[in-house]
C-alpha cells in the first residue's frame, strides 16, 4: 500500500491547486496539478502539472536532514506536511533538495 498525504489545497471560482507528497516503492513523489481561469491568464492553458521523484538513495539524505529516523516513511511524509503546507510548498521542497543537493528528477507540463 502506498502512503501520500495532501501538502496543499486550494479551491476558488478561478483555480483549483493540489500538491500531494507519497511513496511509490522506495521512492518519494512529490506532485501538483493546478486548474482553472488563473492558470490559463499565467500559462496560456488552463491546466499546469509539476513533479518531482526522489529515488531511494536519495531519500536517504532527506530522512537525515530533517532529522526523522531512517526508514518511517509515514512519518517523514507527515514532516513534510507540516513544514510545507503553503501555496509554494512545491518551490520550497524543491529549494530544501538544491540546498541539500539532494538528487531528483522532475518535470512539469502545461
Amino acid at each position: 500500500m502506498d502512503l501520500a498525504v495532501t501538502l496543499y489545497h486550494l479551491e476558488d471560482l478561478e483555480i483549483r491547486v493540489d500538491v500531494e507528497a507519497r511513496f511509490e516503492a522506495d521512492a518519494l513523489i512529490i506532485d501538483g496539478y493546478d486548474i482553472g481561469k488563473r492558470v490559463e491568464e499565467y500559462w496560456g492553458d488552463t491546466d499546469y502539472e509539476y513533479s518531482l521523484k526522489i529515488p531511494p538513495h536519495s531519500v536517504h539524505q532527506l530522512f537525515h536532514v530533517l532529522q526523522i529516523e531512517e526508514g518511517n516513511n509515514k512519518l517523514l511524509l507527515h514532516e513534510l506536511q507540516r513544514r510545507f503546507n503553503t501555496n509554494t510548498c512545491f518551490s520550497e521542497i524543491r529549494k530544501l533538495l538544491d540546498d541539500h543537493h539532494i538528487l531528483c528528477e522532475g518535470f512539469s507540463w502545461i
